[in-house]
This record gives C-alpha cells, structure tokens and sequence, in this order.
C-alpha cells in the first residue's frame, strides 16, 4: 500500500514550527506524569510512571488513591484534561495557550476538589529549563493543530510498535509515553542483569538494570531538532554502529549513540508502516546478534 504524503496518518510535524507548543505540553506531561510517579508503587524500570496512548490522546489509566481511584486524560480531540474518579466526579481543564504555572495551578486545585491531596516535585526533568512548574510563565503557547497532528503520529505509531511487540516471548515493556523526555517507546529485554552505566542516577540505574533493546518515537528537543524513531541497545555491544539496518535512510548518530530513523523520511517512504517495522526489527537483529541473546527462546517462531 501507497502512502499520500498528504494522509493524516502521517502529518507533518516540524520541530521549529511547534518548538513552543512542544515545550509547554511537555511541561503539561511531566506534571501529570509526575501525579503517577507519586501515588503508585514503584514497577520495574519506572513502568508505573509512563503514560498510554488512546483514541484521544494519553492517559495515565487508573491511579490508586486511598480506597478509591481516579486517572487523568489529555484528551486532543477536544482539548482538555480531564480527571475522572472512581466516585463518578470529574473535573475538566482546557487545553489552550495559557502558561505551564497556571495549568499547574488549576491542575492542583482540580485534585484538591476532588479530595487527592498530592505534592509532587516541579523541576522539570530532561529539560533544558529548570523553572519549577508552579513559577513558570515562559511557556504558555499551545496550537491545536500541532498537538493534534503529534497525537496522530503517537496513535498510529502505538500501533506499529504493538504489532513489533507481539512475536517476543521474552520480558517486554508495554508501548508507553515517558513523560521525561516526551518519547513512545517499547523495550525487550534479554532476561540477562547488568551493571548501571557509569554515573548513573536512581532512575537510570533502575532504567537499565537489565539488558535491554528498545524502539521509539521522540519528538526531538534541541539537541536533534527534528522528530524521528530511535532504536538502541544497552549496554552497547561492540560493533553495533557498523551493523546496516533498514530502511536505507536509518543510520547510526555518533552524537546520540544510537540508531535513528528521521520521521520526514518515513513519511516519504512507499510505506510507512513498513519503514518503521523494518527499522524496529533490524536494530533488534543487529543488537541481539551482537549482544549474543538467546533468540530461540525469546521469539515466537525463531
């Protein structure tokens, strides 16, 4: 199947046109993220901390509080947050431009309502700039037009990566949104522990205490101004930037140190689906091959 460049599958998403509506949603992100962190018990690899896509944007899905429950979705079809609770109440915040301190505020006093008492801290993490949540006024843009062609991609590219998931028996993440640094991503592991990388803080320690290889899609930030997939393995095997990967247009970022696959190039691609299958599943080969995992009993079929 042919691709329209055109399609609303696939629109376009240039990183210098939504630079500040990526920036403010990103704040939105983390201090939603943030409730999760707090109010869950702490799952392998930070996996209680992520968001999940949906039909209308990205949920925190159910969050335990006291006897009860409640979660929070952005929902970018009709441009709010809404908070639900297993009480039937809920509060709806919209989504406009409007500054990362007064979406914090409204954010808390909906929870507060709703009887959640929660403190969560407001530093960014990942983010070039450090302004607590709760004092920033500097990021308050917000075009729906931007958001929602990044929902789409994250809605269809949700669907790829599931369909890359499901022939691996081994350990594997769930397709999910981290918060930090505003990427989808899914991970295998090999089953095999390693130690932290060098330096490493408590969440990357608890991030990559295994061996791992993982796929995704990051909208970019201003170190690699531009969205794209990404792949790696961790720890990196000797060798691996050598290996050649799929589609043609991937190649290994000496800066990044991992694989990337430019999101205008798989919108160019005859398929685009395909281009990102491909790049999933051959980075995958190239660090399995490499790292020596024991692929007959990891994949279905192998």
């Amino acid at each position: 199947m042919r691709w329209n460049l055109t399609s609303p599958d696939w629109p376009p998403l240039p990183y210098s046109e939504w630079e500040s509506t990526r920036d403010t949603l990103h704040m939105w992100t983390q201090i939603v993220g943030k409730t999760r962190k707090t109010l869950t018990p702490l799952v392998n690899h930070w996996w209680n901390v992520t968001l999940y896509v949906t039909p209308r944007g990205l949920t925190t899905s159910a969050i335990p509080f006291g006897h009860e429950a409640f979660d929070a979705q952005f929902d970018f079809i009709r441009h709010r947050l809404l908070i639900s609770t297993s009480k039937g109440e809920e509060r709806s915040i919209e989504l406009r431009p409007r500054s990362v301190a007064d979406f914090y505020a409204e954010y808390m006093a909906g929870l507060r309502s709703l009887g959640i008492e929660v403190k969560i801290h407001t530093t960014p993490d990942e983010f070039d700039d450090r302004t607590p949540f709760e004092q920033d006024n500097k990021h308050a843009s917000y075009d729906r037009k931007h958001v929602e062609n990044f929902w789409r991609v994250l809605l269809n590219a949700d669907r790829v990566f599931k369909q890359f998931r499901s022939p691996f028996l081994g350990k594997c993440s769930p397709v999910h949104f981290f918060w930090g640094s505003m990427d989808l991503a899914v991970t295998r592991f090999s089953g095999k522990r390693v130690a932290p990388p060098k330096g490493a803080d408590a969440m990357t320690r608890e991030g990559y205490s295994h061996e791992v290889i993982s796929c995704g899609f990051w909208a970019g930030d201003r170190r690699y101004k531009q969205a794209a997939f990404y792949a790696y393995t961790m720890p990196a095997p000797a060798g691996l930037e050598n290996e050649k990967v799929r589609p043609c247009t991937a190649y290994w970022d000496t800066q990044m140190g991992e694989f990337f696959l430019k999101y205008d190039d798989v919108r160019a691609a005859a398929s685009p689906e395909q281009a990102i299958l491909d790049f999933c599943e051959s980075t995958y080969e190239a660090g399995a091959k490499l790292a020596q995992w024991d692929r007959k009993a990891l994949e279905r079929g192998a």
